[in-house]
């Protein structure tokens, strides 16, 4: 009986998904990104995010006591912990614990600083980890402006690992200007490391996310796009990767595929006119949201906010008629963010994101 209930639920989440796309209106939310604490721990070179730090904002128990109701009506199944650094919240495993009560896996995104410290209660607390990595030691201390960064980073998974060796913990990289010729030692370090898997992506310099003010100039773009001269050199450096991490490749350590990894080129050739930027199918405004840690919701990282958890319920906000006109006529094949956009989602009324242990 139990079973046959969970195969109801699952189809009727399923048909709830598939209206969504259908009729605009959000029926099912499999995912929500939240952003427990505004700050972060890092200085990273292509992030802004810090520099917000002496305006600190976080998500209350009330906050989250509050939305559970919207997230347990929607049928949400991961929530993903952003930032900024989650873990500056004081109440965060609190969150992880009142989550995993409501049946919701929980994913932490991190700079790695603090794993180590809070090792013990991750184990117990979290579904998977997702770690930032730019480089090798040299390189991600340089970028993320924190002496020790790469050093405290590799404690800390080692540290879980030894706790957990099942827990999985990834890494993403945003590959830019500073570090892509170091790419290899990248993938390298990755695998030394001791993490499962390490992911790729082009660094956003179009966008007023991250804490951005006003969206940067040409000249602070530079200093983070890969240059027009040094493109020949990129293509290269891809070239090198997919023959040389044959098996990297086979085993999903590295996460994308070749013809993925040679969409990071044509994204930033696209910025000299070299090419369109690459085509992604994103239907992230309709399958996932962001909350910030002021409360504030958004579709995706880089759209205008919607309304805010602290004057209205979550399923309110995302069928208000702003919202329902934003995804109506939004079509992301054309719209100027959705195009340069180096993060996207796509998921298929059908994908099962609880996994089985």
């Amino acid at each position: 009986m139990y079973q046959y209930n969970l195969m109801l639920t699952s189809l009727l989440h399923t048909f709830h998904r598939y209206r969504t796309l259908q009729t605009d209106k959000i029926r099912a939310l499999p995912i929500v990104i939240l952003m427990p604490h505004s700050a972060c721990n890092c200085k990273c070179i292509m992030c802004d995010i810090w520099k917000g730090n002496t305006n600190l904002q976080q998500l209350t128990e009330k906050d989250i006591s509050s939305l559970l109701y919207s997230l347990k009506k929607l049928g949400t199944r991961q929530v993903v912990m952003s930032g900024g650094e989650a873990l500056l919240n004081p109440n965060f495993f609190k969150f992880c614990k009142m989550m995993k009560e409501a049946g919701i896996e929980v994913t932490l995104l991190s700079t790695g600083l603090s794993l180590k410290k809070h090792a013990a209660s991750l184990v117990t607390s979290v579904h998977d980890i997702i770690v930032s990595l730019d480089g090798d030691e040299a390189v991600h201390d340089t970028i993320r402006n924190i002496p020790g960064a790469f050093y405290k980073l590799t404690e800390g998974v080692r540290h879980i690992k030894l706790l957990d060796p099942l827990l999985q913990i990834t890494a993403r990289c945003v590959i830019h200007q500073l570090n892509f010729r170091h790419w290899p030692s990248i993938i390298d370090s990755a695998q030394a490391i001791g993490l499962n898997q390490v992911s790729f992506l082009p660094a956003d310099v179009s966008s007023a996310a991250f804490n951005r003010e006003v969206t940067w100039d040409v000249n602070r773009q530079q200093q983070i796009l890969i240059s027009k001269e040094a493109l020949p050199e990129l293509k290269s450096i891809i070239d090198g990767i997919i023959y040389n991490y044959k098996a990297a490749f086979t085993s999903k350590f590295i996460a994308e595929s070749p013809e993925k990894l040679l969409k990071i080129y044509a994204y930033y050739a696209a910025f000299y006119g070299l090419n369109p930027f690459p085509y992604k199918k994103c239907n992230a405004p309709w399958v996932s949201t962001v909350i910030e840690a002021d409360g504030t919701v958004k579709p995706c990282f880089f759209h205008e906010p919607i309304g805010n958890i602290r004057t209205a319920s979550l399923n309110d906000i995302l069928n208000n008629p702003k919202a329902l006109n934003f995804r109506k006529t939004l079509n992301t094949d054309t719209n100027s963010t959705c195009v340069k956009c180096v993060c996207y989602l796509n998921l298929s009324p059908g994908t099962n994101l609880v996994k089985q242990s």
